[in-house]
């Protein structure tokens, strides 16, 4: 398995697969950006460092990756290639998560971190990230690679479009139809329906205007 990504989130990762008792010998991160790592994380976990590297890596190795990054559409965009380059997408649940048995659909690629509540019939598109002590209630549907943020709660019956990002400690009420592209500050409180491509804050949540 190789973790996209070496640096803030993909460390993350590294805890949940160790508390997990899924880690590897094997396992590596790739990144191709950052010119202050060495060749070996914590002196143990190889770093792949560009893309020729890694469609070889995946010649040798397990093809296996998972999304050590934020951000939906750096998410999706490094999926796609990695795939491309031979990887094929896959998951981490933290073991502390507790995901309902009953109509619950969880999508390919998720992270799912530690604390996390998801109820039951609720459904996760591919390739989100969902971070500590969230909440996802009941009979919620959760687009392609949205990120929900430490502490967010998205109650009953809502449903979040593709790509959205809602941040830290923010709350959806319940019966909230958010559409795609949408931002929702860290705090806020969205009591309305949420169209395509805005951004949202505060109590309740209102259109952020930039000023001219």
């Amino acid at each position: 398995m190789i973790i996209i990504g070496a640096k803030g989130f993909a460390k993350e990762l590294l805890q949940v697969l160790d508390d997990n008792g899924e880690l590897k010998q094997d396992l590596s991160f790739f990144d191709d950006i950052s010119s202050d790592l060495p060749d070996f994380l914590y002196d143990r976990f190889k770093i792949v460092r560009s893309w020729d590297e890694l469609s070889r890596f995946f010649l040798t190795n397990s093809p296996e990756f998972v999304l050590g990054v934020g951000g939906p559409a750096i998410r999706q965009d490094l999926s796609k290639r990695v795939c491309d380059a031979g990887g094929r997408l896959t998951a981490v649940i933290s073991k502390t998560a507790s995901i309902g048995r009953f109509g619950t659909q969880l999508g390919e690629g998720l992270c799912i971190m530690r604390n996390t509540i998801i109820e039951n019939d609720v459904q996760v598109g591919e390739g989100c990230l969902i971070h500590n002590n969230s909440l996802i209630s009941h009979d919620v549907k959760l687009g392609k690679y949205c990120e929900i943020s430490p502490g967010v709660k998205l109650l009953g019956r809502d449903v979040i479009g593709d790509y959205c990002h809602i941040g830290s400690n923010a709350v959806v009420l319940p019966n909230i139809n958010i559409g795609n592209n949408v931002k929702v500050g860290a705090g806020a409180v969205v009591t309305k329906d949420v169209p395509d491509n805005m951004t949202v804050v505060g109590i309740p949540a209102k259109e952020l205007v930039a000023k001219p």
